[in-house]
């Protein structure tokens, strides 16, 4: 088991690293809209989830993978009216590659953000 950590994205807020690999598989910690340095983006959920796949592609990078390998991702959202816009820019990065996906709205996430997601991948 190998312990993912760069300073490309933001450290984690609690007891919990932002990935782990193992047996050449990535499973990330969920990316939330923060820097690197730690300050929310902003308020807008476009800016968000442009972030959230910085980050995203930060700690694959790191682990040794990229988004063309990513098998799995889950969307966590505040609101599910927004669901069109995520998704719409969600398409901009897997536009040839498409994983497995799954989406939920829940009440509330980290730092009140609008949008979290997670990935499993392989390291090439």
């Amino acid at each position: 088991m190998r312990v993912v950590s760069t300073k490309k994205a933001p450290a984690a807020i609690g007891p919990y690293s932002q990935g782990i690999v193992v047996n050449n598989v990535f499973y990330s910690s969920g990316q939330i809209p923060l820097t690197e340095e730690g300050t929310l983006i902003s308020d807008d959920i476009k800016e968000q989830t442009h972030q959230v796949f910085k980050n995203i592609k930060a700690v694959l990078h790191e682990a040794g993978a990229s988004l063309e390998t990513v098998v799995k991702a889950t969307v966590f959202i505040k609101n599910m009216d927004d669901f069109s816009i995520i998704n719409e820019i969600y398409g901009e990065y897997f536009s040839e590659h498409k994983p497995a996906r799954s989406c939920v709205e829940v009440s509330r996430l980290p730092k009140d953000v609008q949008i979290e997601i997670e990935v499993i991948a392989l390291v090439k």
